[in-house]
């Protein structure tokens, strides 16, 4: 009963906060979110893509470790000659993407990311942390704002890592331990700031959802992040004990 009520009262809440208009939205901004997050995940330090370890360094940046995952570089130098920086760092990847939520607001249609700053709504998702996970840059940048979905075959471009991209679609496939936790996020983005998702991308998470339940991983990070934001996930809050 104590549970039901919690979540009961999460709903609420978020149905409070989606109904009070772009001058009440809470939460914190995308910068202010990353040096939150560089705490939270402490404990449960891998990526979200490739399941690599992570490295605090003594510089407080972070660093994949590749030797649990068998990550490769889909590019080792970029088109410059150049190291590919991105494939030796962490990054923060919105799983709903900051162009996919932006775009559903005028102030994107005014001037993009950059005019959508100062909409206090846009601010709210862009650092809501149960968006956000950590990443390997260059998969990061790979997965761009390319919809989520299931690509034929299993072509791999980063080593052992699961995940496939297929550019020329503009799609990626993310690994099966992690599509309920990509679809559980669209569904608190949906009910939370009123996210518009196709009916062929809400049949897929549906099933991802079936397919890949909530796990004690995902609960733990979860607790995390709403202690620190203020408010759940019920979609996951509601299979956490």
């Amino acid at each position: 009963m104590k549970k039901f009520s919690l979540v009961l009262l999460t709903i609420l809440c978020i149905e409070t906060h989606a109904a009070s208009g772009d001058g009440a939205w809470p939460g914190q901004s995308f910068s202010q979110a990353k040096i939150m997050l560089k705490n939270l995940y402490k404990g449960s330090p891998t990526t979200f893509y490739c399941g690599c370890n992570i490295e605090w360094q003594s510089n407080k940046k972070l660093k994949p470790n590749t030797s649990n995952c068998g990550y490769k570089p889909r590019n080792e130098l970029t088109k410059k000659g150049k190291v590919n920086k991105r494939a030796q760092r962490i990054e923060w990847e919105h799983v709903v993407p900051a162009w996919e939520f932006g775009h559903q607001l005028q102030c994107w249609q005014d001037g993009g990311r950059k005019a959508c700053k100062k909409n206090p709504k846009f601010k709210a998702m862009e650092g809501d942390l149960h968006n956000l996970v950590p990443a390997i840059g260059e998969v990061n940048g790979d997965r761009s704002n390319y919809k989520f979905s299931m690509i034929e075959g299993e072509q791999r471009v980063y080593g052992q890592c699961d995940a496939e991209v297929n550019f020329k679609a503009k799609v990626f496939e993310p690994a099966p331990e992690i599509r309920g936790d990509i679809a559980r996020t669209y569904f608190y983005f949906e009910k939370q700031y009123g996210l518009k998702i196709s009916k062929q991308q809400k049949k897929l998470f549906i099933a991802w959802d079936k397919q890949d339940p909530v796990t004690q991983t995902e609960c733990v990070t979860h607790e995390r992040k709403a202690k620190n934001q203020g408010w759940d996930n019920p979609f996951v809050a509601a299979n956490c004990s």
